[in-house]
């Protein structure tokens, strides 16, 4: 291994932050953690926190020598984000600053081992876990290597798709296919309002209506005749008796990216062993599972239900990421993953991604930017009203309507 890179093995592929009790203690354990006395809320689609930005020196023992000063945020309040039975204290945000908290001017992480340690802009990841019950005693685990690409990790070849743009990592997704048929969706609603790949989020969540055509498409191409709704939605659970493979049931899901030459595509395909995922056993005869792919009102997010099944490179050097096959992606030695390609784009747009995407703190600014033209207009109109009558210009019927402002003055007159 180059000594520019650092390889971390996990046994929970979320790496600790700070713990969110005991502020105080464990705040004076660390000689050199410094408070910046700067508050910070963070909210997901699922749980928040709020705490306090510091910066604190860390040490890595092995690959990246030496000691680089991060910035670290304390937790000291949560909903809903440490989950009951988890390991974990925290996260470790690895996407770019312009989602950094509480602003972009914090450097991240990762940014700050590039300059400090300068190591190459990219770090890959390994989620392991395929086939495995989601809560209780597994072996879940899997591979951080920052500043370069580990070989041992993948296997066959890498495929690349170009970053859209820098917040998340933003790719553009062509079409999906489940069970090898064409779902026939316009390709921009699977980018709407973006296509992220997001080691974070649990699992594979899709746009309402990608979502629903995508359950109408497995339930049709299933074996099973009837299904209740609530295990799709996430509300149900569904049982087997534990000597059945309920996966061969069901179809493979296939992800169309575009390659870096834009002219062609790559597939990154996951087999049911990834989607319908191993949940809870009942006694000594039943296991019980989930649908390991939701909806979303904001975005479709590759996340871990799709990442266990590969080896991702997140390339911010070349503005890339890239995927490859994982060897832990495997379920009674048969892997429930594959990539293929090229395929031709001839039979997609050009662009499927909206030239209208914001990101979030722009669409903020730009939200109270109209409210305020809104309010500073609704005035000028109350002003207009309350202004005696001869001060008021008398249209004649010669008068042009030739704009929004002479209809609107007519509509009052």
């Amino acid at each position: 291994m180059p000594l520019n890179m650092f390889h971390l093995q996990l046994k929970s592929i979320a790496p600790i932050v700070m713990d969110q009790s005991e502020l105080g203690t464990h705040c004076t354990r660390s000689s050199t953690y410094k408070s910046q006395g700067i508050d910070v809320t963070v909210k997901y689609s699922q749980g928040s926190w709020t705490g306090v930005l510091g910066t604190d020196v860390i040490t890595i023992p092995k690959g990246i020598y030496g000691t680089y000063t991060i910035n670290i945020a304390t937790i000291l309040e949560s909903e809903n984000f440490f989950l009951p039975g988890v390991k974990w204290h925290g996260i470790l945000g690895l996407a770019y600053n312009a989602l950094a908290k509480p602003s972009s001017s914090v450097e991240t992480f990762f940014d700050s081992l590039v300059r400090q340690a300068k190591i190459p802009n990219i770090f890959s990841l390994q989620m392991c876990g395929a086939g495995l019950p989601v809560s209780g005693s597994g072996t879940n685990g899997g591979s951080l290597v920052l500043g370069g690409i580990e070989p041992s990790l993948y296997k066959g070849d890498i495929w690349y798709t170009p970053i859209k743009e820098e917040w998340y990592y933003q790719v553009e997704i062509l079409k999906l296919e489940v069970g090898g048929q064409n779902l026939e969706l316009d390709c921009r609603e699977y980018n709407a309002d973006k296509a992220i790949v997001d080691s974070g989020t649990t699992l594979l969540r899709l746009p309402q209506k990608v979502f629903t055509a995508v359950v109408q498409a497995i339930a049709r191409t299933s074996l099973i005749q009837e299904f209740s709704s609530g295990f799709w939605t996430g509300s149900q659970l569904a049982c087997w008796d534990k000597t059945e493979r309920p996966w061969s049931l069901f179809p493979k899901l296939s992800i169309y990216l575009r390659d870096e030459n834009s002219s062609r595509s790559f597939r990154i395909s996951v087999l049911p062993q990834l989607y319908i995922q191993p949940i809870l056993g009942i006694g000594e005869n039943l296991q019980c599972y989930r649908f390991g792919i939701s909806s979303s009102t904001n975005a479709l997010v590759i996340g871990a239900t799709v990442m266990e099944g590969f080896y991702v490179i997140f390339d911010r050097a070349q503005k890339r990421v890239g995927f490859a096959v994982s060897p832990c992606a495997e379920v009674d030695g048969s892997p429930v993953s594959e990539i293929e390609g090229p395929f031709t784009t001839a039979d997609v747009a050009s662009n499927c991604v909206s030239s209208l995407s914001f990101h979030e703190p722009v669409l903020w600014i730009a939200s109270y930017a109209l409210m305020s033209l809104c309010g500073i207009i609704l005035l000028v109109l109350i002003i207009l009203l309350l202004i005696p009558p001869r001060c008021q210009h008398r249209y004649t019927d010669n008068d042009v309507v030739n704009d929004e402002s002479s209809l609107v003055r007519h509509r009052w007159k």
